[in-house]
């Protein structure tokens, strides 16, 4: 089971990423653009995601993907169950996030140094 721990420990690594408490709900941001949310009771997860993707990744797996909220049904937006992914998929989705509102040489370069902006490899 994934936490809302684990995310802010990846989270908080990314370049120019940072957490913002709004409306007593935690996000992560890149600059004013959010890429991941967390419901108030820490157990589900919204991100960043592609609209004309959202309907069959929640189709592929219902049990772990639920639409946004109807408000946040405009953006690039996606909830996840936190309890049912595992520390690699929650990995993916939250580097795919990110990836979504960084620029894209930001993101190449932390993928070329083998995952973060140092150059140490990230571990699984």
């Amino acid at each position: 089971m994934v936490t809302m721990d684990d995310v802010r420990t990846l989270a908080l690594t990314l370049p120019r990423s940072y957490e913002a408490l709004v409306g007593h709900r935690i996000k992560f941001r890149v600059g004013r653009l959010v890429y991941l949310a967390f419901s108030r009771d820490e157990e589900m997860m919204g991100f960043a995601f592609p609209k004309d993707l959202r309907e069959p990744l929640i189709r592929s797996a219902p049990e772990k993907f639920v639409m946004p909220r109807p408000s946040d049904e405009r953006y690039n937006w996606v909830r996840v169950r936190l309890a049912a992914i595992d520390q690699p998929e929650m990995r993916a989705l939250v580097l795919d996030a990110w990836t979504m509102v960084v620029p894209k040489g930001l993101a190449a370069s932390y993928f070329a140094s083998g995952g973060n902006a140092r150059g140490d490899p990230i571990r699984a």
